[in-house]
């Protein structure tokens, strides 16, 4: 399976991050220090907004009169109480979604995430990315304590969080003991 990590022409990096450890492939930015969750916003290339546009389709009627008169017209028919959900960045339609549907950004999804694990507590973000066109957004903090199975066998506890632009989901948070380092891991904790 491809690694799907979106990857940005113009800044000409993959949009995800991770702690120390190489990930995804060896793709993304590897930084030293844990971040914050707006540093992990910048270091994953989530600093993007989505807009919800309306969405229109052609008028095939008035287009097929328009290429046999020659005239540069660009009919279009409304298509009403559907959207499209386009990154402000680069242009890029992420999906097509109802009237009721809500945005919630990147930034407000990771405040969000901040909220839910503190402050001070030893709560610290390993990775974040976005997969696809950046329809699909993820972050993971790390905790603190183990999960012990028999004498040896320490389990690593994280939360994952992670939210669509796309209408194919909502924003969810939930503990796993898998460390998002690829789309199989992401999708596994997603689901």
């Amino acid at each position: 399976m491809a690694h799907n990590l979106y990857y940005n022409e113009r800044t000409q990096r993959h949009s995800f991050f991770s702690v120390k450890e190489k990930a995804w492939h060896s793709l993304g930015t590897i930084i030293q220090d844990y971040p914050t969750s707006a540093q992990a916003i910048d270091f994953a290339g989530l600093n993007y907004k989505v807009e919800k546009r309306p969405l229109y389709t052609l008028d095939n009627i008035n287009y097929d009169l328009s290429i046999a008169m020659a005239e540069p017209v660009e009919p279009q028919l409304s298509v009403p109480n559907y959207f499209a959900n386009v990154r402000t960045d680069t242009e890029q339609v992420l999906g097509v979604v109802g009237k009721d549907y809500q945005i919630v950004q990147n930034a407000d999804a990771f405040s969000f995430f901040d909220s839910i694990v503190g402050k001070n507590n030893g709560i610290r973000y390993e990775t974040a990315g976005a997969l696809g066109k950046g329809e699909r957004i993820f972050i993971t903090a790390k905790l603190p304590e183990y999960i012990k199975v028999g004498r040896d066998d320490l389990i690593e506890q994280y939360i994952f969080l992670t939210t669509t632009h796309d209408g194919s989901g909502s924003i969810s948070a939930a503990f796993t003991p898998v460390r998002v380092v690829c789309q199989n891991s992401a999708t596994r904790c997603a689901a």
